[in-house]
């Protein structure tokens, strides 16, 4: 009996780690706030976003009846445990099996516990250092994210690209929808190194080539971050391209500033002005969002100015195709030298890993 009461003792510890994780308490408030929130009388009538608050509560409620039930469970179990009855033993341990793994369907969770963890993602790629090798590499980092979509079924939209002088892009922006895109791909944030043996180089020499991933929380209802219109800048000019009849030849390109912050977004590729405004509103809350979490913010007016890139020498992750085959997440310390796997989009191993990284529990 004293060996399953460790056990238990050990999960306990384990399940008040993960409340404390989750703001447990602060998430209950919350629901005492919206159940308060609903029943008052012209809560249907008034409110234009009600339906959504509704299915907020109704959400949030059934999260935290797992964690109170499980809570309860592991609470009498231990009650059980102080008792000498050795006949309640394989009972006991029978319940234990079950309480832990609810606990760890519940930890895997927690995995996408974050505020904007459940969004679709709108990623961008930026080539730096390395020339032509660089835009290549971030034409590389591109592929590899369509072909992880095609893997997971998930549907890619390119909203904006910025091809290189000689091959590769310089600059590309897409999104991605399916199941917690953002909590997924947010391990892909930073910047990325390869090494290897230049095809653009005379001499087939090493090169070091760096790109710079940034994935932010898909935030298209302007309620979830509304923006004062007085903060905004709109500029609109005429498109670029590459010609052809009626393709990008009007004043159709829009430039969106957010004066306070500084972020400037500019989308041509869209059909209309007007189309191009919307996208670029969609994006510049979704850079603001990311701004809020990497400066731990509540409120938008607290966001200072665009986060300075780290420097390109500062990777994430480094993929080696010279000397050897090796890709490795300087975070987690997960490695593979499977790298052309990754390359084709199996990158869910190091997703998983920096899940696991993330919730040290």
């Amino acid at each position: 009996m004293d060996n399953i009461r460790q056990q238990l003792i050990q999960l306990k510890t384990e399940l008040d780690t993960a409340l404390e994780r989750i703001n447990y308490d602060r998430l209950k408030q919350q629901l005492a706030d919206l159940d308060k929130q609903i029943t008052e009388t012209d809560f249907w009538i008034k409110n234009p976003t009600a339906a959504s608050i509704a299915q907020q509560q109704a959400k949030l409620a059934n999260q935290l009846e797992s964690w109170q039930a499980l809570q309860t469970s592991i609470g009498e179990l231990l009650e059980l445990s102080q008792l000498s009855d050795k006949d309640l033993l394989p009972d006991m341990e029978r319940q234990f099996q079950t309480v832990s793994q609810k606990f760890e369907l519940l930890k895997d969770e927690l995995k996408f516990s974050g505020k904007y963890d459940e969004h679709d993602a709108i990623v961008s790629i930026y080539a730096g250092a390395g020339g032509t090798d660089a835009q290549d590499w971030a034409a590389m980092l591109l592929r590899m994210y369509m072909r992880w979509c095609e893997l997971e079924n998930n549907s890619f939209r390119l909203i904006d690209n910025s091809p290189g002088d000689e091959a590769g892009i310089k600059t590309v922006t897409f999104e991605i929808n399916g199941t917690s895109i953002y909590g997924k791909l947010k391990s892909e944030h930073g910047v990325h190194r390869l090494v290897r043996l230049s095809p653009f180089n005379a001499d087939h020499l090493r090169q070091t080539s760096f790109a710079k991933v940034d994935v932010m929380p898909k935030i298209d209802k302007p309620e979830e971050l509304a923006i004062d219109s007085k903060d905004l800048k709109i500029d609109v000019y005429r498109s670029g391209g590459h010609g052809g009849q009626s393709v990008n030849t009007t004043d159709s390109a829009v430039r969106v500033t957010h004066l306070p912050t500084g972020i400037t977004v500019s989308i041509q590729n869209e059909r209309s002005q007007l189309q191009n405004k919307e996208t670029a509103l969609i994006i510049l809350r979704s850079k603001l969002a990311l701004q809020k979490l990497e400066q731990h913010k509540e409120k938008l007016d607290e966001i200072k100015g665009p986060v300075i890139s780290a420097e390109w020498g500062n990777q994430i992750r480094s993929y080696v195709l010279h000397p050897y085959k090796q890709v490795k997440d300087l975070r987690t310390n997960y490695e593979t030298s499977d790298i052309n796997s990754v390359l084709d989009g199996n990158i869910n191993p190091l997703i998983n890993a920096y899940l696991e990284y993330i919730l040290k529990i």
